[in-house]
């Protein structure tokens, strides 16, 4: 997955689809549009001033009683044509699949595209950048259409076969490295390049349906696990005019590498295609001739762990600059994750934000002011802030996020840098919004302007903190005392943790320290609740943070949990220690798992939902990338694997799992299980028939979620103070 995900990681029930769309910005860089009162209207700035630009009458189809429901919506090159994404389906996480209308803003037609095709099958829909086509994807074939003669041309031939795969990905791909539209217009519209997958060499893993009918059936996925070869990819350039493919010859064996990131090299005559080898720790950029399908290597990076993908692009994957002759690339090549200029041959790079801090995110190039805005914390790793920097590779930082809001910040820029739509949350604050301009930083309604000086309110109950362990490793924490507290009384602590490379837990915003899993208020009901984040976590603190991990899953970053939380049990005397429980979901549950049976003098309690029991259960992209090969090293995936402790597993277990899991297979819940039986240990189980990983479907399944969570916690970890001994 991208490199905030990959076994993904849950705060709370986790509904799965594509972020909302909150505005599309106009090419003049000062207006925006977005959908209000069922109509879209046209936004300018700074007066924020409303002009109708397409009304519901012309988002109705002719015999529809009311105007379609948009999903998400974007506009041609020329502004002429509006691109309609409606009546989604969902695919494995997100509604990928759906209808697309396209409305012709000149003739006022509003036309269905691929009507013939099967309903809400077509994906990633694009209209050409001259205006005059449509391409999309439907049951992986890659499509076509003149949106003039609605003439529609089926480009790629799957000849029936479900795992050949034009224009999008197979499940792994998907999942771990964020790929699903796989394909892209050439500037001048005369090609398209495409991903072509074959996922024929990759075994079914048959999960079996057992609810929707009286004889239960298979769901099969194509699932390459952890150890096996990866699925053999193509990539072709498909003339329109004639329907020919030209294939590019990617050097290196497509079983034993993967090819991630594609775009059109700012011209219509060249590709760049990044390729990783299997473990993931050499990266090579390669510029490929789309007419004789040529290729040649022109930049190389290596790491002794793993190099993160480069997803800043502001429309792709990359950047560029100077009309072409360099690109943006990010790196953690000097110890810090940084912005670079690599020059189109490759042979020259410049450090654009020199300093020893990390890039989190590249927000917007300001190609004519000479900036370069992203985000980033020097000094706070919990918290988000807003900087940016003359991209001469000389000068220093400059913050523009206010010094009195300390939290975590996110902005939407316009493309031309001057206004942004600021969101700002800190945890005792709830999330503010305004309209601003920069760089200066200044509301453009003083009304709704966010106070540049927030302060935290007398009462407020949760804390952030650090704690040093007994290994030298700093942590970032927080914990939600219980209402009422008193520091002569002894209460039990409730540990949230994830603690692998796809997520964090420890963030400074609202809603942190509040589990949604719990049916109540566990402040109120006298329990400390509390989080940390150890080496592993994807935090702001240097590539040596993120990539202790390294061959260490299940090993160090479970070490780190157990010896912070000893650190807190040393500094506040008001933990009963008698009574720790831990919960996680996903890579959470498996931390759990191994803190309960690794560290069982430490937790008594553990709740863990959706884990990876076994290392080697789970897919090659995730595993591999942080592990390395079993066939090399099988002894670490042993190691850090939870059913290799299970035997020492002293304390109260449930464990949760959806039997319809497509991402951490149900086989894990069996495999623990047959573990703990062999050694005659008990817990509890609670299986749900046929729920996804994020085990949400069903009528009242989150209210018996909860349910089972809430009563296992408190008749195994009481709440409430217990006055401390004399």
């Amino acid at each position: 997955m991208k490199k905030q995900f990959a076994l993904l990681f849950f705060v709370a029930q986790v509904i799965f689809c594509l972020p909302a769309q909150d505005l599309v910005w106009t090419s003049e860089g000062h207006s925006y549009c977005q959908q209000s009162g069922g109509q879209i209207v046209r936004v300018d700035l700074p007066g924020n001033t409303e002009t109708p630009l397409v009304t519901a009458a012309q988002l109705t189809p002719e015999g529809a009683a009311a105007p379609l429901r948009l999903r998400r919506f974007s506009f041609s090159e020329d502004g002429q044509k509006l691109l309609i994404f409606t009546n989604t389906k969902r695919v494995w996480r997100y509604d990928t699949r759906g209808n697309y209308w396209v409305l012709d803003l000149k003739t006022n037609v509003l036309r269905q595209l691929g009507k013939e095709l099967p309903a809400s099958s077509l994906m990633f829909a694009k209209i050409s950048p001259d205006g005059q086509k449509a391409a999309y994807v439907s049951e992986h074939n890659l499509y076509v259409e003149d949106l003039a003669t609605a003439t529609v041309t089926q480009l790629t031939e799957t000849d029936g076969k479900r795992k050949l795969i034009n224009g999008t990905f197979d499940w792994v791909y998907e999942e771990e490295f964020d790929c699903r539209d796989g394909f892209r217009w050439s500037p001048d519209s005369k090609r398209i390049a495409y991903w072509q997958i074959d996922a024929e060499q990759i075994r079914d893993f048959l999960m079996i349906n057992t609810t929707d009918s009286i004889y239960p059936f298979t769901v099969p996925v194509e699932y390459p696990k952890v150890g096996e070869p990866p699925s053999p990819y193509r990539i072709g350039v498909v003339d329109i005019a004639y329907g020919k493919t030209q294939w590019m010859a990617i050097p290196g064996d497509p079983r034993n590498t993967y090819l991630p990131r594609m775009e059109w090299a700012a011209n219509a005559s060249e590709l760049l295609v990044q390729q990783l080898n299997r473990k993931q720790n050499e990266s090579r950029l390669m510029l490929c001739d789309a007419g004789t399908g040529a290729v040649r290597t022109i930049y190389t990076e290596t790491d002794e762990a793993w190099i993160d993908l480069n997803d800043d692009g502001e429309k792709g994957y990359w950047d560029w600059l100077d009309k072409g002759q360099a690109f943006l690339w990010t790196s953690e090549k000097d110890g810090w994750r940084h912005i670079y200029r690599i020059s189109r041959d490759g042979k020259t790079e410049t450090l654009l934000t020199p300093g020893n801090f990390d890039v989190i995110s590249l927000e917007r190039i300001d190609a004519a002011g000479g900036y370069l805005y992203f985000m980033a914390s020097p000094d706070n790793a919990t918290q988000r802030y807003l900087y940016r920097i003359r991209m001469n590779g000389k000068d220093r930082p400059e913050r523009l996020s206010p010094a009195g809001q300390q939290g975590t910040h996110s902005y939407q820029i316009a493309p031309d840098a001057q206004y942004a739509l600021h969101s700002f949350s800190n945890y005792y604050t709830r999330p503010q919004r305004e309209w601003l301009r920069l760089p200066g930083h200044k509301a453009l309604d003083a009304k709704e302007a966010i106070p540049t000086e927030i302060e935290k309110p007398v009462g407020n109950n949760t804390e952030f903190f650090q704690v040093t362990t007994v290994d030298g490793v700093t942590m970032d924490g927080w914990l939600v005392k219980p209402d009422n507290f008193d520091p002569s009384k002894k209460y039990p602590i409730v540990f949230y943790v994830y603690s692998e490379p796809a997520g964090a837990t420890v963030t400074d915003r609202y809603g942190i320290g509040r589990n949604r899993l719990y049916d109540g208020d566990m402040a109120k009901d006298g329990y400390i609740y509390a989080s940390l984040d150890g080496r592993g976590t994807p935090a702001p603190k240097g590539r040596a943070w993120r990539k202790a991990i390294y061959r260490k899953i299940g090993i160090v970053n479970i070490r780190d949990q157990a010896m912070g939380a000893k650190a807190m049990f040393e500094r506040w005397h008001w933990i009963d220690t008698s009574r720790v429980a831990v919960h996680g979901w996903s890579g959470g549950g498996t931390a759990t798992l191994n803190l309960l049976f690794q560290y069982p003098e430490v937790y008594q309690t553990g709740i863990s939902v959706a884990a990876v029991a076994n290392q080697l259960s789970y897919d090659n992209i995730y595993q591999e990338r942080y592990m390395g090969l079993p066939q090399e090293n099988l002894e670490d995936f042993v190691n850090g694997s939870p059913i290799t402790h299970a035997k020492n597993l002293r304390g109260n277990l449930l464990y949760i799992h959806g039997t319809g899991d497509d991402n951490v297979h149900y086989q894990n819940a069996e495999l623990l299980i047959n573990e703990l039986i062999k050694y005659n240990k008990y817990f509890q189980v609670m299986p749900y028939p046929n729920r996804s990983h994020s085990i949400r479907e069903g009528e009242g399944t989150s209210r018996h979620l909860s349910t089972m969570f809430t009563r296992f916690l408190r008749e195994n970890c009481p709440p409430g103070g217990k006055l401390t001994t004399p």
